[in-house]
């Protein structure tokens, strides 16, 4: 150990080794990664995804048969008044996630495609 690593309790690390740390720091990107908006954009995603009952009714809209489903056969699926179903129903399609129609007294839901495709995108390995 040298007089100054000594001193500042750092341990000397010899060049050549610096130099392995050095390059495998650099190694280039293998693809690009995103803006900063659609940073901002997959963050609200994925906070609106960050709670569980959310996230189960993603799954049991996507579950549905003919991706689309009434509020009515959600509400049922849960323990929660139906103001609380609507609530997260509303976090989802404010984040972009899913979307929504009137039908009479009905509103029925259904994934948005190409937000799954963006957070798909983001998760993949690039390569693969």
């Amino acid at each position: 150990m040298s007089i100054q690593a000594e001193r500042s309790g750092a341990e000397f690390i010899p060049a050549a080794e610096l130099r392995v740390v050095v390059e495998a720091c650099s190694t280039p990107l293998a693809g690009e990664p995103i803006s900063e908006i659609a940073a901002a954009g997959l963050a609200q995603v994925f906070k609106a995804l960050g709670d569980p009952v959310r996230l189960r009714l993603v799954s049991l809209i996507g579950a549905h048969q003919g991706g689309q489903v009434c509020v009515c056969d959600l509400t049922t699926a849960f323990d929660l008044t139906q103001p609380t179903i609507s609530h997260h129903l509303k976090v989802l399609r404010e984040a972009g996630i899913i979307d929504s129609e009137r039908r009479g007294t009905w509103v029925y839901y259904w994934l948005v495609p190409a937000a799954l495709e963006r957070m798909s995108a983001l998760l993949s390995a690039p390569g693969r």
